[in-house]
């Protein structure tokens, strides 16, 4: 019973989160320190109480691993050049690798790559509609976010929890 609030309570937290950065980048191209960096110490006692709760060590590490192999491709991909990822893009992966890691290695790959389909959907819906052009800024948090809950939501079409 523990184990299933906690995911409740998880899933409700990064949901509320996410709509808060979602917005915030939308409107200004900005995921601000102040949000997402307080989110890994929340998000890792949060995992790691689930992970003590449901008896899944393995998880939890997983998660860990998850996050930082997420932080480092976004800072790879952000240090080349023209790549329009900013740092808060970066910090963001971080947190959402270890969810997704937690989830599972199959999440944290449907969710990255997740991101990548959707956002580059919109800027092409954009180009064709000439909303847009190569050098329009298009903020990248909010298909993150929507990449993690594919990822996250996907195992559940099998009858595995979200997490």
């Amino acid at each position: 019973m523990l184990p299933e609030i906690l995911r409740a309570g998880i899933l409700l937290a990064f949901l509320g989160w996410g709509a808060v950065l979602a917005v915030i980048d939308v409107r200004s191209h900005r995921l601000p320190n102040r949000i997402v960096l307080p989110a890994y110490p929340v998000a890792i006692a949060a995992l790691g109480l689930l992970a003590a709760a449901s008896g899944d060590a393995g998880s939890f590490i997983r998660a860990l691993v998850g996050g930082v192999i997420l932080f480092g491709a976004y800072a790879l991909l952000r240090s080349v050049r023209g790549s329009g990822l900013g740092g808060g893009d970066v910090k963001l992966a971080g947190v959402l690798g270890l969810l997704l890691g937690f989830a599972g290695w199959g999440s944290l790959l449907v969710g990255a790559a997740a991101a990548f389909v959707s956002g580059g959907l919109y800027a092409v819906a954009l180009l064709a509609l000439r909303r847009a052009d190569r050098r329009t800024a298009i903020p990248f948090g909010p298909w993150m976010l929507l990449g993690a809950w594919i990822g996250l939501l996907v195992p559940s079409l099998t009858g595995n929890p979200p997490l």
